[in-house]
């Protein structure tokens, strides 16, 4: 495939490297290691991040990072859910949304010594600016990340 007619995309979830047709950009272009679809733009919903790829998609992000700390039994994580969402699209293109499993990633969780679910950890940089534990109401999470933009 000639290089110059394609260009590369990784993907969120896997961190596959894909060589994408520019004549199919517009084909909604999926992962072809994982099947996730593939974000030719900043995207408008969070991005799930692994022990493996934190350093990259987080730490070495070109925008701040909101990084939802989460574990599959916990119930107040759900609540949680929806308003990474919203913020995901709110703030597009100026904040990166990323979710974290903790119980599949437990060295990240380590790293940063998470000791309760759900945390919401704030990086600019490469830099931890914030990090919220608990339900918190979604004003206060803006405020957060108003600072830190």
């Amino acid at each position: 495939m000639n290089t110059q007619n394609s260009i590369i995309v990784p993907c969120m979830s896997c961190g596959a490297r894909n060589r994408i047709p520019t004549a199919r950009m517009s084909e909604h272009p999926r992962c072809g290691k994982c099947g996730t679809p593939l974000s030719l733009n900043a995207p408008d919903k969070p991005v799930t991040v692994s022990d493996a790829f934190f350093q990259k998609e987080v730490m070495q992000s070109s925008l701040p990072v909101l990084v939802d700390c989460w574990a599959p039994w916990c119930g107040p994580c759900r609540a949680v859910g929806p308003v990474m969402d919203a913020l995901a699209k709110k703030y597009q293109g100026r904040l990166k949304v990323a979710k974290l499993n903790l119980d599949d990633n437990p060295a990240t969780g380590s790293r940063f010594a998470i000791a309760s679910v759900p945390t919401l950890l704030l990086v600019k940089k490469g830099k931890l600016v914030n990090t919220l534990v608990g339900v918190l109401p979604q004003a206060q999470i803006e405020a957060a990340i108003r600072q830190m933009l």
